[in-house]
């Protein structure tokens, strides 16, 4: 190298190390105990990766389970300390720096999920349902993940009592994505929060013990749209940033206003562009949607729900929901309360189709993990009426539903995991004939589960619907009400068939056998019939607390 080029590397060197120049960069500032929910979250999960490299194969399970329901527990208390403490209200702010919202929404919902995955661990760590293999007792999930389905590897591992633990802290990973993603305060956030919480699930998907071709081809099915959905949101986000000059929820809201004007040099050209707004917004919308499981970014729903492991469908069913829908709002009505005249008659469309077409395909299921599948896309409409309300009742009825909405799902799967055959999980819908005699009680929780789900009254179904449609009709989606009412009427229809196929049918004698679970799976399924029931009989100090709740900081 020549002195004179070595002498003008040499300044760039010392230009770009100016003194001064590295003190403009400050330090960020990090509100922590506002972050404890999901701190505590991801801490646990980590510390769960290092239980699997450093304490004995024997002690995993157990270690892991503890770790799991104590970091659940004490997320959740960190969640109504800071809900007790005006979060959710007065002192409700913009945290991290400006990355994620503390409010009421934010705290109800993250309270819904920390509880609603509180449950449904019990089922990932039920080990009572299927018999002993060689002195051990195993649970829903492959012995070995890795080994290919029928090997010789596999039946070694089998033999020698593997279990795949690493269920938990995969669990707490997506659990932590999820408390971060309707409190998203910018789109990158709300980005990498989907990722986080998205990636556990594909594997949570692939690693069940029976039918385990069909498990890891729903998780390829399931990875590959939801591969498809992330791009069309970072697509979105880009276009939204090109629109905006910027990724925060209340700088993108200014602009769509009109109260600031295209300041950046940069981005003079393309800031105000009502073009990039609209296409980015509805790549945004077709990315969270696709979470929810709406029409028509539902194909993925009934197979993931029916090839994933009983415990992870409804662990997943339950959450993604409440933390999708979390997101949706948000930015809805946050973001975009400035084009409601633009984005109502597209949610409409959605909604009706959703509604109808979840209702009606249902009917023609044979498997039972399919027709609840194909319920909870009816459900994914039913709230959306909610949402196009744009009121705060909308809200605050879209908080209680997904509350009501969760923990009744995570029972009737928890449930599903109890009638079981030679082959594991007898989920057709023959085999459940007669089941009425041979367990009545079994029958009979289950019977509750699905007249909450078609919204009878005295149960939080009732509840949760009559909330969500006196709230759509009095934001003026009257029609849309309507609709809703004949979708239900539609889908109470399958719900009463499988009552009557359970309680009036003659058992078959080769039928399936109702397993004897353990105190953990009988937690989940008595809370699921307990909340049902208490959101049903009286639920006004709930939806009071969800209307509370209901004020998005901005």
């Amino acid at each position: 190298m020549s002195a004179t080029a070595a002498e003008a590397v040499h300044s760039l060197w010392t230009t770009a190390a100016e003194p001064g120049a590295v003190d403009k960069i400050g330090a960020p500032a990090i509100e922590y105990a506002q972050l404890a929910p999901t701190l505590i979250v991801v801490g646990a999960a980590v510390v769960g990766i290092l239980l699997e490299a450093f304490v004995p194969r024997r002690s995993r399970y157990y270690a892991q389970v503890f770790l799991t329901v104590v970091a659940l527990a004490a997320a959740f208390a960190a969640v109504v300390a800071l809900a007790a403490g005006g979060h959710a209200t007065t002192r409700a702010g913009i945290v991290a720096m400006g990355a994620i919202a503390v409010d009421g929404p934010a705290l109800f919902l993250q309270g819904t999920i920390l509880l609603t995955s509180m449950v449904a661990v019990f089922t990932f760590a039920e080990r009572r349902l299927d018999p002993a293999h060689h002195g051990h007792r195993v649970d829903s999930f492959a012995a070995e993940a890795a080994s290919v389905p029928g090997s010789d590897h596999e039946k070694a591992a089998v033999k020698a009592g593997f279990t795949t633990t690493e269920v938990f802290p995969l669990m707490l990973f997506a659990v932590a994505g999820m408390l971060v993603f309707p409190a998203a305060n910018d789109l990158l956030t709300l980005f990498i929060a989907l990722e986080v919480f998205s990636l556990p699930l594909y594997l949570l998907c692939a690693v069940a013990r029976r039918k385990r071709l069909m498990s890891q081809e729903a998780a390829v099915k399931y990875f590959l749209l939801g591969a498809f959905s992330s791009a069309f949101l970072l697509f979105g986000i880009a276009l939204m940033y090109g629109y905006a000059g910027s990724v925060s929820y209340a700088r993108i809201a200014d602009v769509v206003d009109g109260s600031v004007s295209a300041i950046t040099p940069a981005l003079a050209q393309t800031m105000g562009n009502d073009v990039l707004l609209l296409i980015g917004f509805a790549m945004v919308l077709m990315g969270l949607l696709f979470k929810v499981g709406a029409v028509p970014f539902h194909m993925w729903t009934p197979d993931v729900y029916q090839g994933a492991p009983t415990p992870v469908t409804g662990f997943m069913a339950a959450a993604t929901k409440v933390a999708a829908f979390g997101a949706l709002l948000r930015l809805l009505y946050v973001v975009l309360p400035g084009l409601r005249w633009d984005w109502r008659p597209v949610m409409w469309g959605v909604a009706i189709v959703t509604m109808l077409a979840g209702a009606i395909v249902a009917i023609t299921q044979t498997d039972i993990k399919r027709l609840l599948a194909y319920s909870s896309i009816a459900h994914a409409g039913f709230i959306l009426a909610g949402v196009i309300a744009a009121t705060p009742d909308g809200v605050s009825s879209v908080l209680f539903y997904l509350g009501a909405y969760s923990f009744v799902t995570v029972g009737a799967f928890a449930v599903v995991t109890l009638v079981r055959d030679a082959g594991g999980e007898a989920t057709h819908l023959s085999k459940w004939a007669g089941l009425g005699r041979r367990s009545p009680l079994v029958a009979a929780v289950f019977a509750v589960f699905l007249l909450a789900f078609a919204g009878i009254p005295l149960t939080s179904g009732f509840s949760g619907k009559f909330a969500v449609f006196k709230a759509a009709a009095e934001g003026g989606a009257g029609t849309l009400v309507v609709i809703g009412v004949i979708s239900s009427a539609i889908a109470a229809f399958f719900y009463i068939r499988v009552i009557v196929l359970m309680f009036f049918s003659e058992p078959k004698p080769e039928g399936p056998t109702v397993a004897v679970p353990s105190p953990l799976t009988m937690t989940t399924i008595a809370v699921g019939v307990a909340v049902t029931l208490v959101l049903g009989v009286a639920p006004q100090y709930f939806l009071d607390l969800a209307g509370q709740a209901g004020v998005f900081v901005r």
